[in-house]
């Protein structure tokens, strides 16, 4: 009877310890960033990019867009990454921003490219948006500000014009949490150290050029913020890493980027 008992008691106990385990996991979660399908997110990513092309200057000009086309496929090929799928966008603003959008559509400003100092702070801020883009924050951010049933509605509906304007804000002018934000912040020190480009440079941009300065309207900065913290815990994750730097563009491919930012 005692072991009769005993083992009752073991297979209720280990009834209740994976009932606990189970209820810790955020299934509701899991499932609504599943159910946003590649539909959903091509067509959300579209109706955002002909917003901002609207309403913004896209630049076409081909030396600026293939020298970041360069900086980017360095750091999609050492990091296992499809730089096909990568759509890249800049726009012509003098704010120092850049962001993602849904179905990997990589929007940038002219004024980060103008803040910047050398092509190794540049990549760290497209690393970082490539991180958001891999760990699929965009979606994550967007389902928890915006909800579900609005992502699904503008999929399915030809309008919903004032939604994609939210989005589009949401996206372009708000931080996300900051523990997606740390770990943008972290896996683009590892695309880095993977492409031989130094993150060290990342780390400095983000500890000096913040909200003090009156140069640039500084976006990007002030939606994410605590940049000098960021900047010493890059520091520190990047002091772990053995890194030979290898330059991805010529000095002079580097400058006419730079001197030309009004493209």
């Amino acid at each position: 009877m005692k072991k009769i008992s005993y083992q009752f008691v073991l297979i209720f106990g280990s009834f209740a310890v994976l009932f606990f385990c189970l209820s810790q996991i955020n299934w509701l979660g899991i499932f609504k960033v599943e159910k946003i399908t590649h539909k959903t997110e091509k067509t959300i990513g579209k109706k955002c990019w002909e917003l901002f092309k609207k309403e913004q200057k896209v630049s076409d000009n081909p030396q600026a867009i293939a020298a970041l086309d360069s900086i980017i496929n360095r750091i999609c090929k050492d990091n296992n990454i499809d730089s096909k799928n990568i759509q890249l966008h800049l726009l012509i603003k003098d704010e120092v921003n850049a962001f993602a959008l849904p179905d990997n559509h990589l929007v940038i400003y002219s004024g980060l490219i103008d803040a910047t100092e050398n092509e190794s702070q540049l990549a760290g801020v497209i690393g970082h948006e490539l991180a958001h883009m891999q760990n699929n924050h965009v979606i994550k951010k967007l389902i928890k500000e915006i909800g579900m049933s609005a992502l699904i509605t503008i999929t399915n509906t030809s309008g919903g014009g004032e939604m994609v304007k939210e989005i589009a804000k949401t996206l372009s002018s708000s931080a996300y949490d900051r523990q997606l934000e740390k770990e943008a912040d972290i896996q683009a020190v590892n695309y880095l150290t993977n492409a031989h480009i130094d993150p060290i440079p990342f780390a400095n941009f983000l500890s000096t050029l913040d909200s003090t300065s009156s140069k640039f309207s500084l976006s990007w900065f002030n939606t994410h913020p605590d940049s000098k913290e960021r900047g010493r815990y890059i520091k520190a994750v990047a002091k772990e890493k053995s890194i030979k730097p290898i330059a991805i563009l010529s000095t002079s491919t580097w400058n006419d980027l730079k001197n030309n930012v009004d493209y």
